[in-house]
């Protein structure tokens, strides 16, 4: 069975190079695109994904609110937080609020290495 990931992004551009990136990895696939924090809580329930690429700056609702309310309900979910500027500190909140791994846009090379630790902290 593949790892069936929710990609959460209001780029429609940047979604399409993550989809791209992520099933050109053997044993994943996309199971949905959601465009902002209220959509990917709802594609959450709608498609329980296996994991979450959640980027932190979207309208409505920011990642962070929307991985609050998601692990309320999914608490065993990673999620992955996307941001284009990372800081110690956005690290340091994002684990506690219950996210896995953290990517910085710049360094997309290394979203797989944090979609696999996310996947592995189970």
């Amino acid at each position: 069975m593949p790892v069936r990931i929710l990609i959460a992004d209001d780029s429609e551009i940047f979604r399409k190079g993550l989809r791209a990136m992520i099933e050109g990895e053997p044993g994943w696939e996309v199971c949905g695109e959601a465009v902002d924090g209220v959509q990917a809580i709802q594609k959450t329930r709608q498609l329980t994904p296996d994991l979450i690429v959640m980027d932190l700056a979207m309208p409505q609702m920011s990642g962070l609110d929307a991985t609050r309310e998601i692990l309320k309900e999914f608490p065993k979910i990673p999620i992955v937080l996307l941001t284009l500027y990372l800081t110690r500190q956005l690290n340091e909140d994002a684990r506690n609020i219950g996210i896995r791994a953290t990517v910085s846009k710049t360094t997309m090379d290394r979203l797989p290495d944090g979609i696999h630790a996310a996947l592995r902290i189970q």
